[in-house]
């Protein structure tokens, strides 16, 4: 029998945003995650030695990045995509996440703010985001200085650029050491809108609302991030609909059990093993869609979290 839901998350959901569709705006969706973040102003933020704002590579020009790194001397580099429904969510809202990553892995990470819809439409998030992985492996000794150590990570609409860019990593012979997906969106085909496509996946109506995400606010994202509901069906917006991920990094990928994202997540999993990929995959049992960023509140999120990333800190280390 799967977790109850975890007590003290049950009591925080009343009071995170992004819950209602008929109210959102792209501003206020931004606005509400800021929000957020600066409301925990007063909790410490997990300590790195060095944090340095820069610019990396993107689709259409340089963009935004924070650098956090521990030490000087030669470790991992992990690209990381902070989540958001693509339309939300950016350097400052995902600091925390980014903190914990470099620290449990000892990885330099560098977290990459991409452009972001309704201004700028699929693929450019996309395209933003493996640009930035080239850009890192080929600036690699102004990171981490090791090219066999590298790897790409992202929560939710990140850990879908995440997986995507390794796959376009793969097909353009960049090697990466692992990924990091955590409770990624794998397949938008439909835009969580189509019968037929969330029945194939039943957590999409089992946690259709009343653990944070919903699934009217992922039809709400992906509304905006596709200029057409066609595009849903092409790899670099899901992922699981590749034709083949043989050969694609290593993968850590985590769901969260009270999520609608669960099943695709799940099942972006085993289509990595099904195709020779060394895969683990975290259940959160218990948890819900954005539990990396309660862990403060949630010893449950806390130490889930912590499982994930050690498992990560596993595959840089080992190298491609």
């Amino acid at each position: 029998m799967p977790l109850p839901l975890d007590p003290v998350i049950e009591k925080i959901i009343p009071l995170l945003p992004l819950r209602d569709p008929k109210v959102l705006t792209p501003q206020s969706a931004r606005e509400s995650l800021r929000a957020l973040a600066a409301a925990r102003a007063e909790i410490p933020p997990p300590p790195v030695e060095h944090v340095n704002d820069i610019n990396v590579a993107g689709g259409a020009g340089p963009r935004p990045a924070r650098v956090y790194r521990n030490g000087s001397g030669t470790a991992p580099t992990v690209v990381f995509f902070h989540g958001g429904g693509w339309v939300a969510g950016d350097l400052e809202t995902h600091d925390r996440q980014a903190r914990n990553l470099a620290i449990d892995t000892g990885a330099v990470v560098v977290s990459v703010d991409y452009r972001r819809p309704p201004e700028t439409r699929f693929p450019g998030a996309f395209e933003d985001a493996f640009a930035a992985v080239r850009d890192v492996v080929g600036r690699i000794k102004e990171f981490g200085g090791d090219a066999a150590r590298v790897g790409v990570a992202g929560d939710s609409a990140g850990g879908n650029l995440a997986a995507a860019s390794a796959l376009a990593c793969r097909d353009a012979g960049i090697r990466l050491a692992g990924q990091l997906l955590v409770y990624p969106v794998t397949d938008v085909a439909g835009n969580f809108a189509d019968t037929a496509e969330n029945a194939r996946f039943p957590s999409r109506a089992e946690n259709a609302e009343g653990y944070f995400l919903s699934r009217a606010v992922m039809e709400w994202f992906c509304g905006h991030y596709l200029e057409e509901r066609a595009q849903g069906t092409d790899w670099r917006v899901s992922p699981l609909r590749a034709k083949q991920l043989k050969g694609v990094a290593p993968a850590v990928v985590t769901t969260a059990w009270f999520d609608p994202l669960r099943d695709e997540g799940v099942a972006y999993a085993n289509a990595l093993r099904e195709a020779g990929v060394p895969t683990k995959h975290h259940d959160g049992q218990g948890l819900i869609h954005g539990y990396f960023g309660l862990g403060d509140a949630s010893d449950t999120a806390r130490a889930e979290a912590q499982r994930a990333r050690a498992d990560f800190k596993a595959l840089l280390d080992k190298g491609a």
